[in-house]
């Protein structure tokens, strides 16, 4: 990206407050362009909220969103899913599809209800069951797999709809310890060889600190730290996120600061 590139998100005294409840914001913020940027806090802090506000699922009461240098709300909902991918929290039922025809959902925002699916197209629902592993499930019906493996054909849908950026919330929510660690390394590694723009909500602050470039803190919908993951990892900064105590060693292998709770 060139210096005049507009970055990726910028936030201008965002709030959203249904009934005069204010559930976050007001908040100014600036996302850059090819980075992985892990949302973080306490449950009920905001983060849900803030990445729906991001993903276009729900309106600000307040404030503006700049996404790449025009008002979020500019052009229609398909022009929009060409440039960015949202994974919900909650993801609904997928209708006894197999694995291939639910990743080929992807490419809705590129020819629509009734357009023609292309070479193209196949091209980019190929390409995207491969780089997530899943060519040997691609005939399987996608209820029949487990949490890890549902896991990956959201991811591969969301890859196939050949965007610049994801948006996940809590991706690793239902998983258990190694299929968190093989979805976030898969995350990671898209990320960085397709040159993609992630938000992404996480609650385990040693893996969100794996993972990503720039963590932002939310507590009661402000932020209320944000930096560098080694700037983050600090134990009176835990404690002001998390409100408990916390300390730090160094990982063995990669000299990583891990967190745990005193």
């Amino acid at each position: 990206m060139t210096a005049s590139t507009p970055p990726l998100f910028e936030l201008s005294g965002v709030s959203f407050a249904p009934e005069s409840r204010r559930i976050v914001g007001p908040l100014s913020l600036s996302f850059a362009h090819g980075r992985i940027v892990g949302l973080i806090g306490p449950n009920g802090s905001g983060k849900s909220t803030l990445v729906k506000m991001l993903a276009r699922q729900q309106k600000p009461s307040e404030g503006t969103i700049r996404f790449l240098g025009q008002d979020i709300d500019h052009g229609s909902d398909r022009q929009f899913a060409r440039r960015l991918a949202y994974l919900p929290q909650f993801m609904p039922s997928t209708d006894g599809m197999n694995v291939e025809e639910f990743v080929a959902l992807g490419r809705f925002p590129w020819h629509g209800t009734f357009g023609r699916f292309t070479v193209s197209d196949r091209e980019k629902v190929d390409d995207a069951i491969v780089q997530t592993s899943l060519a040997t499930l691609r005939t399987r019906l996608v209820d029949s797999l487990s949490g890890g493996e549902r896991q990956r054909v959201w991811l591969a849908m969301l890859l196939a709809q050949d965007t610049e950026c994801l948006v996940l919330d809590e991706p690793t929510s239902a998983l258990d310890i190694a299929h968190q660690a093989d979805m976030l390394a898969l995350v990671g590694d898209l990320a960085r060889r397709r040159s993609l723009s992630v938000v992404i909500v996480l609650h385990d602050i040693n893996m969100a600190a794996r993972l990503c470039d720039r963590l932002v803190a939310l507590g009661g919908g402000q932020v209320v730290a944000d930096g560098m993951p080694d700037d983050i990892m600090r134990p009176e900064t835990l404690r002001k996120i998390y409100a408990i105590d916390m300390g730090i060693f160094t990982h063995p292998a990669t000299g990583a600061p891990i967190g745990y709770v005193l």
